[in-house]
This record gives structure tokens, sequence and C-alpha cells, in this order.
């Protein structure tokens, strides 16, 4: 059974969350679990990432699920800028509050994300960008 669509293709956030997951060399987006996720061989960013309780409770807060270095995830759950997401935290992801967000550090976050799963070739890519 297909999942719901989680999101609406219109979202003034979601479109600028695109703008920064798609400039990366080689990005793609596809629909995972009724959301938007972008990926190269593997993926980086989805956007969505309520925890266990938002979740039991219908709520879905825009934020945007990032796979960071251990120490990184640790630092950001520590001093509350991130939370846990349902399903993916266990597995190391951490989620990130796009109301009101700093951009700027959403594209960093998005990038180290980017850093942790994609090719080496493609990380190289990204460097040489400057």
């Amino acid at each position: 059974m297909a999942h719901p669509r989680m999101f609406d293709d219109d979202d003034p956030v979601l479109a600028r969350l695109r703008a920064i997951a798609l400039a990366l060399p080689s990005a793609q987006e596809k629909v995972s679990h009724g959301r938007p996720a972008f990926f190269t061989r593997k993926v980086f960013a989805y956007f969505g990432g309520s925890t266990r309780e938002e979740y039991a409770a219908g709520l879905d807060p825009p934020r945007v699920s990032v796979l960071l270095e251990p120490e990184e995830r640790l630092a950001m759950l520590a001093e509350g800028g991130a939370v846990e997401p349902a399903y993916l935290g266990p597995y190391g992801w951490v989620a990130v509050d796009l109301e009101d967000a700093d951009w700027t550090r959403v594209a960093e976050l998005i990038d180290a994300s980017f850093r942790v799963t994609a090719p080496k070739r493609l990380v190289a890519e990204l460097d040489s960008r400057g």
C-alpha cells in the first residue's frame, strides 16, 4: 500500500528547501513514504520529521531531516536545535525546524548530510565549486 502524499508542492518552505538541496552535485528528488526526499545514491534530506509523540497526535511541523556525523548530531540534540524524528532517529537522523529558520544554517546542515551520504566524487565536485 502506497503512503499518502504528506506535502503540498506549492509550499514556499519546500520550494526554498528544494533550491538548496537540488543545487548540490547530481542531487535529485523523489517521493519516499509520502515525503520529498533528496538523494544522490542515498537520501541526504527529507522534508519532514515529526517525533513519535507528534506523529501520534497528528502533528506535522515543517522540518528537514538530515544525517549528520555522530558528534554533530549529539550536539544539535543537546543544544535543542533539533529533535529525533520518528523512525529515522534511531538510524542517526535529526530533524530541524524550518519555521522561522536560519536558512544559512539549514544549507550548512544539508551540505553536511550530503557529505555523509554522497559518493566521494560528488563531494570532490562540490569542493571544487569553491
